[in-house]
């Protein structure tokens, strides 16, 4: 009798345990259905590589917030195997949400099809990747290529009777970079204009005023640099004042950037560059939309409307709506 019951004691003390174990599990579930946090893992450029990419970070803190009901995790980087090894390491914390902005369009295969398996969707921004479209629920971005073709014919139609290229690139195998240099490297092969240098500073203005004056040292004849960021194109123009060169409206060299930085839109305002192509770099809150359903994709790639802007006609109302930054 007593064997008995200490065997049916036993199976109660056993029976609530197990009650106890799944409640707290449960508990759990419901807590975090509850607070409605969503686990965002944020692969990106670092800010410091450029006005455009510190407005897209910000925007992306802005609308990622905890006020929002978001737990953001993020990683800079312009080394895509260290972005590859942030990203599987969100993959591994467990994230909801995997959004990337890549170094360069390849390797991405794997880590995407891990995120797949683990049931985290993915969300390109800013740069398209070379990857099944399977494997991401929608790609939020600039159409470089188009930036490239718009810059490349608003240079066509100055009708300059010859064309004596320094071509800056950013940074080699990204989206940014490919797409800008397309349209420029079509003309190239065409013979339609001369490359008197194509090389790349990486995004950086430092770098990109060390190729303008290796050039002007050099005594090779040029009347246009065509800078793949602001950034780049300021490094030239550096170089040019300081030998002494007219640039801009009515100057010996075409200068033309892209981004859009208010900064740079007030050096085409005051005609000493010729153009700058737009690249908005918010793309924060139309993934987030997505993400609540609160809209829904028609399609893989959502593209940003931008433009083109002439020191000619360009005006203070451009600036206040389409700058970046102050």
């Amino acid at each position: 009798m007593r064997k008995r019951l200490g065997a049916i004691l036993l199976a109660g003390v056993l029976a609530v345990s197990m009650l106890f174990v799944g409640c707290n599990k449960g508990g759990a579930t419901t807590e975090k259905t509850t607070s409605g946090t969503i686990k965002v893992g944020v692969v990106n450029n670092p800010p410091s590589e450029s006005g455009y990419r510190e407005a897209n970070v910000k925007d992306m803190e802005a609308v990622f917030s905890a006020e929002n009901g978001y737990e953001l995790k993020t990683f800079y980087s312009l080394k895509n195997d260290e972005q590859l090894q942030a990203a599987q390491g969100f993959i591994t914390e467990g994230v909801d949400y995997l959004l990337i902005s890549a170094a360069e369009t390849t390797g991405w295969d794997e880590v995407l099809k891990k995120a797949q398996e683990a049931g985290i969707k993915v969300y390109l921004f800013d740069r398209m990747i070379d990857v099944d479209e399977s494997l991401y629920e929608a790609a939020v971005v600039s159409d470089m290529a188009a930036e490239g073709d718009l810059a490349v014919q608003w240079l066509l139609d100055q009708n300059l009777s010859e064309y004596n290229v320094i071509h800056i690139q950013g940074a080699m195998g990204s989206d940014a970079q490919i797409g800008r240099t397309g349209a420029l490297q079509a003309q190239f092969d065409s013979g339609k204009m001369n490359c008197v240098v194509q090389q790349t500073a990486t995004w950086d203005e430092a770098e990109a005023k060390k190729i303008v004056e290796s050039v002007i040292n050099s005594g090779e004849k040029f009347n246009v640099i065509y800078a793949e960021n602001d950034g780049m194109a300021k490094g030239a123009v550096a170089a040019l004042d300081e030998a002494g060169i007219t640039h801009g409206v009515d100057g010996e060299v075409i200068v033309m950037g892209f981004d859009c930085n208010k900064w740079a839109l007030r050096e085409l305002l005051a005609g000493k560059w010729n153009y700058d192509g737009q690249c908005s770099p918010f793309q924060a809150q139309v993934i987030s939309d997505l993400i609540q359903g609160k809209t829904t994709a028609t399609g893989k790639k959502i593209i940003n409307e931008e433009k083109g802007f002439d020191a000619k006609t360009i005006t203070q109302e451009d600036i206040d709506t389409y700058g970046l930054g102050e």
